[in-house]
């Protein structure tokens, strides 16, 4: 008596059965987008030229999610747009700390006189 109700128990976790004229579950190609353009922000942030793919890829992070949850299920892809919009704003971070560093260099370098390090030859 035991084993027909753990199988009963069994049917009744199980998932309900999809309906034929259901869509499979696809996976979001603009999630995809976006996680490469935030490795792509992330690779090039350094040199202040993340921001452009970090920038693209936070605009279309916006209308990926849109679309997921318009999905209502059908649409995966939302780890990969979770890590791909993280990346794009680290990659505008690194792009923003590269200039800062990049300005107090030369700022430091305008204060000891321009980098000049030879003696003035004027008579």
């Amino acid at each position: 008596m035991t084993d027909t109700v753990a199988a009963g128990e069994a049917d009744s976790l199980e998932a309900p059965a999809r309906h034929p004229m259901d869509p499979d579950p696809v996976r979001s190609t603009k999630a995809a987008a976006v996680l490469a353009l935030g490795v792509a922000a992330v690779v090039t942030g350094p040199m202040v030229g993340g921001v452009v793919p970090a920038t693209l890829g936070v605009v279309l992070a916006r209308q990926a999610r849109n679309d997921i949850i318009a999905g209502r299920g059908y649409l995966t892809g939302a780890r990969q747009l979770r890590i791909g919009l993280t990346l794009a704003w680290v990659g505008i971070a690194l792009a923003a700390t590269a200039l800062v560093v990049a300005s107090v260099f030369g700022l430091i370098s305008l204060a000891n006189g321009g980098g000049q390090d030879f003696p003035d030859t004027t008579n």
